[in-house]
């Protein structure tokens, strides 16, 4: 019966020890990061069935590289291309965001960059207003 109270014991501080020491190492790695220089572009109004190209510009500002894993814009209408090799530390890059204005009226669109980042997912916006053409 003491060795098994003995046993238990020694178990959970063993446990105990090594989630602390994953923790700490996982804290102890250091994060990417993305700077933007804006995340929301107003086009305004554009017009009807001309597609228009806007650039969402980022630094990385950490000391590691960073890795754009996917960029998904929010629906058929739109899409994005971005850098598919690491931003090294201290560079810069951008998103390239393409809307097919095939509808009037007002939009708001979203695309998810998802990242190494420590912020995690960032949405860019895009919006205006499609006007019919004259």
């Amino acid at each position: 019966m003491k060795l098994q109270r003995l046993f238990l014991i020694v178990a959970i501080a063993l446990f105990g020890l090594s989630s602390t020491i994953y923790a700490q190492d996982a804290a102890a790695k250091p994060a990417a990061s993305m700077a933007w220089k804006t995340t929301t572009i107003d086009l305004g109004q554009i017009e009807q069935g001309k597609p228009v190209t806007v650039e969402f510009e980022f630094t990385n500002p950490s000391m590691v590289p960073l890795i754009i894993s996917s960029v998904r814009p929010n629906c058929g209408c739109t899409v994005a291309d971005y850098p598919k090799e690491p931003v090294a530390p201290g560079k810069s890059g951008k998103i390239v965001v393409t809307y097919n204005a095939a509808a009037s009226g007002a939009f708001t669109k979203s695309t998810t960059v998802t990242s190494n980042a420590s912020e995690g997912q960032t949405s860019l916006i895009l919006k205006g207003e499609v006007v019919a053409q004259k």
